[in-house]
């Protein structure tokens, strides 16, 4: 059993930033992260042209400014090389490979129970936290909806999680389902580079 203060799911922006900010107040934490890498879903499961949406003023991180010379709206590699410096330079270690099983508020020991798993070692770790924070993202998880007939269509079907970039969809008919960032960025990805793009909203 490992007894910490707080515990952090999840070693995305959010958790990061979360550590950090600790770090600062000298509160000491253990970050678990389920992949072999922070910001997972950045490095990924993102799309080559993706930029942040916001101008980088309203997404820095605490504690660290983007470099005085970076572009406006911050793409996907500077992003994940912003995040890099920023676990060194806050000494952020999470635990990668370690997956959290189940967790449990015992109302006696106002503390926070929780089993994880060390996927390397398949081994299970246990822990005791004053507070669990979890900052395992939004967009962790596909969501394809079951559409009737859509186990029977004979073309690609791929969740925008998948998509990288346009090269393999040159000349190629592709429907967009959904309008949201991902969706729309990635019609306009495809319509400017050879697809016959169409979107549904």
């Amino acid at each position: 059993m490992e007894n910490v203060v707080v515990l952090i799911v999840g070693a995305g922006p959010a958790g990061l930033s979360i550590a950090a900010c600790l770090s600062q107040l000298s509160i000491p934490y253990v970050i678990l992260e389920r992949e072999s890498c922070g910001a997972s879903l950045w490095r990924n499961r993102a799309y080559d042209r993706l930029k942040l949406h916001l101008a980088k003023e309203f997404c820095e991180l605490p504690h660290m400014s983007y470099p005085v010379d970076a572009p406006t709206y911050i793409p996907k590699a500077l992003f994940v090389k912003y995040l890099d410096d920023y676990v060194e330079r806050s000494n952020i270690r999470p635990k990668y490979h370690t997956s959290v099983e189940a967790s449990t508020y015992e109302n006696d020991t106002k503390c926070w129970s929780i089993v994880a798993k060390d996927m390397a070692k398949c081994t299970t770790i246990k822990f005791t936290a004053k507070f669990l924070v979890v900052a395992s993202g939004e967009n962790s998880a596909e969501n394809i909806p079951m559409i009737p007939g859509l186990q029977s269509f004979s073309g690609e079907i791929i969740h925008s999680s998948s998509y990288k970039s346009r090269k393999s969809y040159s000349g190629k008919n592709v429907l967009v389902v959904g309008s949201g960032n991902s969706g729309m960025e990635i019609a306009y990805d495809l319509a400017t580079h050879g697809a016959n793009t169409s979107i549904v909203i």
